[in-house]
């Protein structure tokens, strides 16, 4: 399966689903137009208490669509966008992505993986359990995020539900995802 993209979606309030839409616009160095995450500068609630100068690593969330078919395992049906993610994809393990890979979505625009996204008490205000449900243990004991990466816009541009999505790996020696 060629990986590409299932659905895109934003919201210009801090809410914690986001609205499937025909296409998003994505600026280079900003993130999602009209998206709540929107800017330069950190714009999570939590983040901006802590330090509202500190660059937006997160200004796009992307999420693998086998995540919900694991959920729905679990008794969680989730659909796009729900989980707040401006990308569902499919056929990519963004996971196991390392930091700075470069996402070239459709003819025109780049991300560049940050790190991951790290399930926040919100999940289980949307649904009781579910934060548990994106967590899980490696044999090392060390904990697994589950709930998508988060990345920075390097080539603006438009993404539809459709588009490919071609990977390129940085230069080794590649570092593991962690928390943004």
């Amino acid at each position: 399966m060629t990986a590409h993209v299932t659905a895109v979606s934003a919201s210009p309030a801090h809410a914690f689903s986001k609205q499937v839409l025909p296409s998003i616009t994505l600026v280079a160095g900003y993130g999602v137009q009209d998206d709540a995450h929107y800017g330069i500068t950190v714009q999570h609630r939590s983040r901006v208490a802590r330090d509202p100068t500190q660059p937006n690593l997160r200004q796009v969330h992307l999420i693998h669509s086998e995540l919900f078919t694991e959920l729905a395992g679990k008794g969680f049906e989730i659909e796009p966008g729900q989980l707040g993610e401006n990308v569902t994809t499919v056929g990519i393990d963004l996971l196991a992505l390392p930091v700075d890979t470069v996402l070239h979505i459709g003819e025109q625009v780049s991300l560049r993986v940050t790190g991951l996204r790290n399930p926040c008490i919100q999940l289980d205000t949307y649904r009781q359990g579910l934060t548990a449900a994106v967590l899980d243990r490696a044999p090392d004991g060390s904990l697994v995020r589950k709930a998508g990466v988060m990345s920075v816009v390097l080539t603006g541009g438009t993404v539809r539900a459709g588009d490919a999505i071609r990977v390129v790996l940085p230069a080794e020696p590649h570092r593991p995802l962690e928390r943004v």
